[in-house]
């Protein structure tokens, strides 16, 4: 029989359970995707965009159905496929295999993708929400410690492993929410006005409609978009760069799953750090005080990026992937806050999902073109393009912020 608890504890679990197991996953998955099943640059970029195809794809009618039907049934969903995505890949180390696991842990992600938002804030009401967000991710980063630390302890001889533990991890995270997760906020469709196609349809268009009457959303979602276009490339050839680049530190001792896991681990322990200072000081009620945090962290990520590729120095371009690192999970609760202000409930996980969506179209552009400058010229130009494609991000957040001004200046 399933007990209800807490919604803020259920939302801090999820966020902290997944952040236990993602990183186990993912400190091991670009190690494995290179050196147990033998991808090329090419390949790597295409496992990444398989992925974000499959989110295009499905975001939007997933987070429809999470509008219709139910937020907790779309979150459990998706749990449990990601789960069994992750195992299959981790089990079968080809290049045919991962490109199918892409697929079905894109099709879960993208059942949680706004529905997770949209779930806690009818829950416990926006205001509160936004606030849990910045939370939730401080707290998630003391737990992706933990799941880098297991990474380490069970991978050391087979990095197969921690994706294989971490995808039963995350399948478990479903089977919990089957026992615990509420739903009291969320009116669904009552049953007798459910044509489901006319209705995924009507609401998807309220979505569109809601963006379409807010200049500045829409601006925001163009801003997404250029985050999409760069991430892929750097996502997926960080790790091929330095490996093929620099020798390790001898600490290590040859151990790369450990080397990358401490890296990690470091870059977690400064967001930690400075996650907590902004969520002391930044008001999330506020759009504008949000727009400024996004400019300076774009311009960090844009600077960050070209100068990783192009240092000849292994200190200087592992501090700069740390500050990479930090800037872009400052970014994630901010845009989120950001997009998830002043939305209707009955839209409001559709438009999440359409903003998630516009983030899969950049890196469907942007991933192949960079892919094929990392076959025919090299990595370095490859991650230096990335770094190029973030940049027209910029002069949008500005205009956001006097958007939001002139917003205010009517109201």
């Amino acid at each position: 029989m399933k007990r209800n608890f807490n919604p803020t504890s259920i939302y801090l679990f999820i966020e902290m359970a997944a952040s236990t197991f993602f990183p186990m996953i993912f400190v091991a998955s670009s190690l494995y995707q290179v050196t147990v099943a033998g991808l090329t640059p090419l390949q790597l970029v295409l496992v990444g965009t398989t992925l974000e195809v499959s989110a295009f794809i499905f975001e939007v009618p997933t987070g429809v159905v999470a509008d219709i039907y139910s937020r907790r049934l779309s979150i459990i969903i998706g749990y449990l496929l990601m789960g069994l995505g992750f195992l299959v890949e981790g089990f079968f180390p080809a290049f045919g295999p991962i490109l199918l696991a892409q697929v079905i842990w894109g099709l879960g992600y993208t059942f949680t993708s706004g529905a997770s938002e949209a779930w806690i804030s009818d829950e416990i009401g926006e205001e509160h929400a936004n606030k849990l967000f910045m939370r939730a991710s401080r707290f998630g980063q003391y737990a992706a410690l933990l799941g880098m630390g297991l990474a380490v302890l069970i991978g050391g001889t087979n990095t197969a492993v921690p994706i294989r533990a971490g995808g039963l991890g995350v399948f478990l995270i479903g089977v919990v929410l089957m026992l615990t997760m509420p739903e009291t906020g969320f009116k669904p469709t009552p049953r007798e006005d459910r044509d489901t196609w006319r209705q995924m349809v009507f609401t998807f268009k309220e979505g569109i409609q809601a963006v379409r009457a807010r200049p500045r959303l829409k601006t925001i979602l163009w801003i997404g978009l250029f985050y999409g276009l760069y991430s892929e490339g750097f996502d997926r050839l960080w790790v091929k760069h330095i490996i093929d680049n620099f020798d390790l530190p001898a600490f290590f001792m040859g151990n790369q799953v450990a080397f990358f896991a401490a890296l990690r681990a470091v870059g977690t322990i400064l967001t930690i750090i400075v996650m907590r200072s902004i969520e002391k000081r930044l008001d999330t009620s506020q759009p504008q005080v949000i727009g400024r945090a996004m400019l300076l962290v774009t311009g960090l990520l844009s600077a960050g990026l070209i100068g990783f590729v192009v240092s000849p120095l292994l200190g200087l371009t592992l501090g700069l992937f740390l500050l990479i690192m930090v800037v872009r999970k400052i970014a994630m609760p901010l845009y989120t806050s950001w997009v998830n202000q002043k939305l209707d409930s009955g839209t409001r996980a559709t438009v999440l999902s359409i903003s998630s969506q516009v983030d899969a179209i950049g890196q469907i552009a942007g991933g192949p073109g960079v892919g094929l400058i990392a076959k025919l010229v090299s990595v370095v130009a490859a991650i230096s393009t990335s770094g190029l494609l973030l940049t027209p991000a910029l002069f949008l957040v500005g205009r956001a912020n006097v958007q939001s001004r002139e917003q205010d200046e009517v109201a």
